[in-house]
């Protein structure tokens, strides 16, 4: 049973990556269409914030919401500085969830936090893990730093960089 087990994680395994890179794309179709809306209806976005919501700075904050959605989508599909915009996205979830969505429940058929929440959890994820192998990032930072990870940001050393004195 041990050795079934060990084969079964080694050849989970190999689709990490692969996982990650739906995971990046799911959150990106998720925040396509909210990112639009807030960019295309601005002066709307800020009075619903101002009037139904009561936030503070409306302007300002529809401006956060609408450009880091905005950004997410870019850098979640291209797997750039991926862990990077999944903090800033956290937050807007956990606003959209304190703001919009808890006082409707948990299902997503009440207009709950199930969503958003959903969303939470895998933004943690892609802040946790990187975006996988299948990313910008994975290219830029294998090629000039050596690691994928993130574990060792010290440059590779190159010939220009080793110059003796």
């Amino acid at each position: 049973m041990y050795k079934i087990t060990q084969a079964l994680i080694k050849l989970m395994s190999k689709f990490q990556s692969l996982s990650l890179l739906a995971m990046r794309f799911t959150l990106a179709l998720g925040f396509y269409k909210p990112a639009l809306n807030k960019l295309y209806n601005f002066n709307a976005i800020v009075d619903w914030f101002s009037g139904d919501l009561g936030l503070p700075y409306p302007w300002i904050m529809a401006f956060l919401a609408a450009s880091t959605e905005a950004l997410g989508v870019i850098f979640l599909v291209l797997g750039f500085k991926t862990r990077f915009i999944a903090v800033p996205l956290m937050v807007v979830m956990f606003m959209a969830i304190n703001t919009v969505h808890f006082h409707n429940g948990f299902s997503a058929s009440n207009n709950g936090f199930e969503i958003p929440f959903y969303y939470l959890v895998m933004l943690s994820v892609i802040a946790t893990h990187g975006p996988g192998k299948y990313s910008l990032d994975e290219t830029f930072l294998k090629k000039y730093f050596g690691t994928a990870g993130g574990e060792s940001f010290k440059p590779k050393a190159s010939k220009s960089n080793l110059k003796q004195d």
